[in-house]
């Protein structure tokens, strides 16, 4: 089974930039039929990476639009039987909480990844970054929420 592309490449490797540009250029009306192709190819994990960049860059880019929900629930809908990707999705939408000043739960918070804990408390809501600064799950987290509390202080 040759795993190589003519240059000598793996196969996987260039599917994944290829997804990737894909996954950049999708219309919203295409995104998710493209992402539920994308989670069938023989190479789950490789799938998995390339889906999550694009959650990410596309949560990034919507967090603060009113298209943020549709979108969720369109997403959410194609990633189910992925549960690193339905966390992902469930944790970009507690972060758009805690950003927004939306409706959020503390246990939430600290039950979240280190990657969310990172990303709230670097964000700027106080009362998250309190919450991370006492009780966030590793040293860099705390340090990070109480950074960003004392800078705000002092502003």
């Amino acid at each position: 089974m040759n795993t190589e592309d003519g240059a000598g490449e793996p196969a996987e490797h260039a599917r994944f930039a290829a997804y990737l540009v894909e996954l950049e250029q999708v219309a919203g009306a295409d995104e998710s039929a493209l992402v539920g192709g994308v989670l069938a190819d023989p190479d789950p994990v490789m799938a998995r990476a390339a889906v999550v960049r694009h959650l990410d860059r596309r949560a990034a880019e919507l967090l603060p639009t009113p298209l943020w929900e549709e979108w969720a629930g369109a997403m959410a809908r194609v990633v189910t039987g992925h549960p690193f990707l339905v966390r992902r999705l469930q944790e970009w939408a507690l972060f758009r909480a805690v950003a927004l000043g939306l409706p959020w739960h503390r246990d939430d918070l600290l039950a979240a990844s280190d990657w969310l804990q990172l990303k709230a408390a670097d964000a700027t809501n106080p009362e998250a970054r309190q919450v991370l600064a006492e009780s966030g799950r590793t040293k860099r987290i705390r340090n990070t929420a109480r950074t960003g509390l004392r800078r705000r202080g002092k502003g």
